[in-house]
């Protein structure tokens, strides 16, 4: 299984790096084949928010399959510009069995038309904004993920640490999920809405 994490300048550091380590604590402790990595526009650098660099794996010309796509959250405003970068999430978020947004990467699925009609969810700071900007989707707050069929929102930062161990009980087992939390010595808050 490919599981690609979309990243990009100014993207929050935990939206990436939360998720990525639960990814690869519960494939080291399962053994399972997943191919976990980092996925930028381009082959460059990445400076994530706080001047925090990162090399992604890939980038839009080059990549293997993703089977699950988490995008990330940061700064988003810039993102939501790119017709490259939303061209290419509608194309790849089809073909993906699902797909995930931690904190304002919502933003960037809604300006793709992926999440309209669905019952999503970002960081509190920003569902005002995520609800008059893209009116066809149904925002909620107070909490910490949302599943949706084959798409999963999520609040800002740990909350996508929460959502991926959710993501984890999806692909496995809810054992593996809770095995993962407590290697990470993480407090897992399971409750999400559905």
């Amino acid at each position: 299984m490919n599981i690609g994490i979309y990243i990009y300048d100014n993207a929050e550091v935990l939206d990436f790096s939360g998720p990525f380590e639960v990814l690869s604590t519960a494939k080291r402790l399962s053994g399972h084949d997943w191919n976990i990595f980092l996925i930028a526009e381009k082959p460059a650098l990445v400076q994530a928010r706080g001047g925090f660099p990162i090399q992604p794996h890939f980038c839009f010309d080059a990549h293997p399959d993703i089977d699950v796509l988490i995008v990330v959250g940061g700064v988003h405003t810039e993102e939501v510009k790119k017709t490259k970068v939303i061209t290419w999430m509608a194309d790849i978020a089809v073909k993906s069995e699902r797909v995930l947004s931690v904190c304002t990467g919502a933003f960037i699925l809604a300006e793709a038309g992926l999440l309209d009609d669905l019952t999503v969810t970002t960081h509190w700071q920003d569902i005002d904004d995520l609800k008059a900007d893209y009116p066809k989707l149904k925002v909620i707050d107070n909490q910490r993920w949302v599943s949706q069929g084959k798409y999963i929102t999520s609040g800002g930062i740990s909350a996508g640490i929460d959502m991926s161990l959710h993501l984890v009980s999806e692909l496995t087992t809810l054992s593996l999920a809770e095995k993962t939390a407590r290697q990470m010595e993480y407090h897992w808050q399971k409750h999400t809405y559905s």
